[in-house]
């Protein structure tokens, strides 16, 4: 057995070289032609030692072909030729059968996209199980020397991808993530967290497990309160889960439409309007998508070739733009702008510490799990605290309190924002701690 101890992806001029050949073998009127290609690894470990490692390579490669308004996709996973070529074919067979699209545009032209490269650490991407292993074996010694049971996964993730049309667009990039989920148990105590970065080394394993292990202790016991309106304090964490549903839900053609939060109707109640512009949100609201962020540093591009360059979307509260499709741009005369993704909203130099001994009486919310739509229409939703959630008093938490469920318009949220920590990356996103004015409440739940 060889052991790889580099990575094999394609490089960038490699992938472009191959997009070029399919497109050469092309007979259709038109092709798109999107590669992606990525070597990942994963340990996952449960009451304090590992149980599972995972290696895993990917390749694909999809071919759109067209015949007028006509389109149909085939995908590939073999670099092989013969299995590229045969799928050209295919795609070319299923499109000259397929129904024309009413909503169809032309090919992408050549785009401008920004001048900079996504990270690509080269330790992340050569980092071998053994190091892997014994990062995850520091972890469960902490959990076991405090005696709590500690379970999660740290991954790392190297990849690679380009995309062209037979208009002349071309893109490629390439980069890395890692990635540490940690969650303590003990008695009826928990508490969980994670944290995203481009870099392995960026991963703050000691320092959060530390600060999740004195949570979970600080967790048991839970006593019940009464459901209701009360300020919270968000971690991180837990509005990371939040904050992406609105953003979500800034689409131009839903708001046109009337079926958003972002639609205005007459009294009647058919739409008329969009409410970009709007003094909506708490003017510490500020959102952007800043793919170039420092800790992000993201890729320039969209998968379907459209530019990912910096928009500020929520200015003092204020909506500035929504998401419009190439097809929904055609319709309204606007410009394309691609996903609001991803989303970055600005903080403050304080830490969460400081917001809670900012609040005379609120709940602290670690984590919002299992959250689902309510109403569509008003962007209102449903979902429950978990693992770790505590009653503030007097500018300090007092005790761990059972879990609530909340049913929240969260437009509503972010207007009743107050206070803002330093930001953090959960995923593909970068936000803060927040502290909000009234948040509802309406059961206690058996969630642990």
């Amino acid at each position: 057995m060889t052991l790889a101890t580099a990575p094999t992806l394609l490089s960038e001029d490699q992938a472009l070289s191959l997009v070029d050949s399919v497109i050469q073998q092309s007979q259709a009127e038109g092709v798109f032609v999107n590669l992606s290609a990525s070597e990942s690894s994963l340990s996952r470990f449960s009451e304090n030692q590992i149980s599972q490692n995972i290696s895993r390579n990917r390749f694909n490669l999809t071919i759109t072909s067209y015949f007028g308004k006509r389109s149909a996709s085939a995908s590939t996973t073999e670099l092989d030729p013969e299995a590229i070529a045969q799928t050209i074919r295919r795609s070319e067979e299923l499109a000259r059968i397929a129904p024309e699209d009413p909503e169809w545009v032309p090919l992408l032209e050549p785009q401008v996209y920004e001048q900079r490269r996504p990270t690509f650490d080269e330790a992340t991407a050569t980092l071998s199980p053994l190091v892997r292993g014994e990062m995850v074996q520091g972890v469960c010694a902490m959990s076991t020397k405090a005696g709590v049971e500690g379970s999660g996964t740290l991954s790392i993730e190297a990849f690679s991808q380009a995309l062209g049309n037979s208009q002349g667009l071309r893109a490629s990039d390439r980069g890395t993530k890692a990635e540490f989920s940690f969650t303590a148990r003990i008695d009826n105590g928990s508490s969980w967290s994670q944290r995203t970065a481009f870099a392995v080394e960026q991963l703050p394993l000691d320092s959060l497990t530390e600060q999740l292990i004195e949570r979970a202790i600080a967790s048991r016991h839970p006593r019940e309160i009464k459901p209701d309106t009360y300020p919270v304090v968000f971690d991180g964490a837990a509005f990371a889960d939040l904050l992406p549903w609105v953003i979500w839900n800034l689409d131009a053609r839903a708001a046109d439409e009337g079926r958003s939060f972002m639609s205005r109707t007459d009294e009647a109640g058919k739409p008329v309007a969009n409410r970009v512009g709007e003094s909506m949100f708490s003017s510490l609201v500020q959102v952007q998508r800043h793919p170039a962020h420092p800790l992000l540093q993201l890729g320039t591009y969209f998968s379907d070739g459209l530019s990912n360059d910096y928009l500020e979307v929520v200015k003092d509260g204020v909506p500035e733009i929504l998401s419009y499709s190439r097809y929904w741009a055609q319709q309204q005369g606007k410009e394309p702008t691609g996903k609001l993704f991803p989303i970055v909203m600005s903080g403050s130099d304080q830490s969460l510490a400081d917001l809670i001994a900012q609040t005379e009486l609120g709940i602290l919310v670690s984590r919002a799990w299992y959250v689902r739509y309510i109403n569509p229409r008003t962007l209102e939703v449903t979902g429950m605290t978990r693992d770790g959630t505590f009653w503030i008093e007097e500018g300090k938490v007092a005790y761990p309190i059972k879990n609530l469920r909340f049913n929240q318009s969260l437009p509503d949220m972010l207007r009743d924002v107050d206070a803002l920590s330093r930001v953090q990356r959960f995923g593909s996103s970068v936000v803060p701690g927040v502290r909000v004015k009234a948040f509802n409440f309406s059961s206690v739940t058996d969630s642990v």
